[in-house]
């Protein structure tokens, strides 16, 4: 189990199984009503949220370890790892600023409770859950054979945000703050 105090809850799936999307439609979802959410996207590639030539970017490319970029509507922090090894995921989460639920899409390997996403075109079909105590829910495209998970439709968002308000405490909390 995890360490941190955030409450977190995943969405896994295979490359191409509509993660991202499930992941976006109960932000927007958990967000409309009322909850402040967070997320974490894990990326298994080398990407970058720096343009080649800004300023930033020189900074790093000059070496610095962190850049920090401010503005009167956002700010974000890049931090290179250079020589060191990847971030556990609860270090990242002990990083967030508080909130009511963080999101994190990806991280099959991770303990925490997640929904696995499953689309007819995604990269690979073989089931995530059999081999993955923390998925706790399927959300699919076709349908499941599976009978020991909830299954929801890929795309009924209200259902399957309901479903995490449950088991991540938040529906008592709205009940209790009423």
């Amino acid at each position: 189990m995890t360490r941190h105090s955030q409450r977190v809850f995943g969405v896994t799936g295979w490359k191409n199984s509509g993660k991202t999307g499930l992941t976006v439609r109960i932000v927007e979802e958990l967000t409309r009503r009322g909850w402040r959410i967070s997320t974490v996207k894990h990326a298994h590639h080398e990407f970058d949220i720096d343009r080649e030539n800004t300023d930033s970017w020189r900074h790093r490319q000059a070496g610095a370890g962190e850049v920090a970029i401010v503005s009167g509507k956002r700010w974000a922090l890049m931090h290179e790892l250079r020589q060191e090894a990847e971030p556990a995921l609860e270090d990242i989460l002990e990083r967030l600023a508080p909130c009511d639920l963080v999101v994190i899409e990806g991280y099959k390997r991770e303990n925490h409770p997640k929904i696995e996403a499953r689309r007819l075109d995604a990269a690979n079909r073989e089931p995530l859950a059999a081999g993955d105590p923390g998925i706790i829910a399927i959300a699919s495209d076709h349908p499941v054979t599976e009978d020991h998970l909830p299954v929801f439709d890929l795309d009924d968002t209200i259902a399957i945000s309901d479903f995490i308000e449950r088991v991540t405490g938040l529906a008592k909390r709205r009940r209790a703050a009423s």
